[in-house]
């Protein structure tokens, strides 16, 4: 019998290992919705949100670094993601944000710190924006809602959608390739998590509506404008990356930029999902972020 396993193998149970935490699902809203947490519910929240087409486990290397720094972290599937229930809606920047309102009602907080990667952290903005009271402390993670690259929209759109539509391990790995700068961090056990999503009954035409924020006529009303990142109150952290797909780190500046006080860090060998690639980093960074004053 052999023993060898393959050079990129690595495991979302070996990234919790140590780590106290459960999965649930809560009522948010009427939305059925799926919850991974860890850390002591008395600590301050740190609500966590992941890109689109993504899932809760993009944060599988962050609960214990953060239940030990005395966070109550919780990441969910957003509206329409994961597990998460799926209404046939398009899905725009408010509906998403709606949705937070509720699961914050859910977990019985008025306010959290608000960390969110791509798509979570254009919700995260919008939160922010719209509704400051409920958001403690914002971190932009590689976010979306300032730029709309048409080729970088299409691409996105066709590896989602085909990923979707004929669930592969090919087309899976495929799409997951695209998050990471390193694409050996693409294991087979995070392919076949994301398999399992989007092999779903009717999960294909899920996607599609997923991805409505990649037509231009739909994105343009959802984007923030200048105006709106100057008017954000909260501390706010933006990390980028060297290598993200979506959007130059010059970019990621200008939304550092415009937000009044905000840091700016850029995260090097890393491509759209930084706190998975770089793990050490990315949590020294954040928890340093939220523990500070300010």
């Amino acid at each position: 019998m052999s023993n060898t396993r393959p050079n990129n193998f690595s495991s979302v149970w070996a990234d919790l290992k140590g780590v106290s935490f459960k999965q649930h699902f809560i009522d948010a809203g009427g939305i059925r919705t799926r919850c991974m947490e860890s850390g002591d519910p008395s600590k301050p929240l740190v609500l966590a949100l992941h890109g689109v087409g993504g899932h809760a486990e993009a944060y599988s290397r962050n609960f214990g670094p953060h239940a030990n720094a005395d966070f109550w972290f919780v990441a969910i599937d957003m509206l329409g993601h994961g597990w998460t229930d799926q209404p046939p809606i398009n899905y725009q920047v408010k509906d998403y944000a709606e949705h937070i309102l509720a699961v914050l009602k859910s977990l019985g907080r008025d306010r959290a710190m608000l960390t969110g990667e791509s798509l979570g952290g254009w919700v995260s903005t919008y939160l922010a924006v719209h509704h400051p009271q409920v958001v403690e402390k914002l971190v932009l993670n590689t976010a979306g809602g300032w730029t709309a690259h048409p080729h970088v929209m299409e691409r996105l759109k066709t590896l989602s959608n085909e990923a979707a539509s004929d669930p592969s391990w090919e087309r899976i790995k495929t799409r997951l390739e695209f998050l990471m700068c390193d694409k050996s961090m693409v294991s087979d056990d995070l392919i076949e998590t994301r398999r399992a999503i989007y092999s779903q009954p009717g999960f294909s035409e899920t996607m599609k509506r997923i991805m409505c924020l990649q037509e231009m006529e739909i994105r343009r009303p959802n984007m923030i404008t200048a105006d709106q990142y100057k008017s954000i109150k909260a501390l706010t952290l933006v990390v980028w990356t060297s290598h993200d797909p979506t959007a130059t780190p010059e970019e990621g500046k200008q939304i550092a930029d415009m937000i009044p006080g905000a840091q700016y860090v850029v995260m090097n060998e890393c491509g759209h999902w930084p706190q998975f690639e770089d793990a050490d980093l990315f949590n020294r960074i954040h928890i340093e972020f939220l523990k500070g004053q300010g």
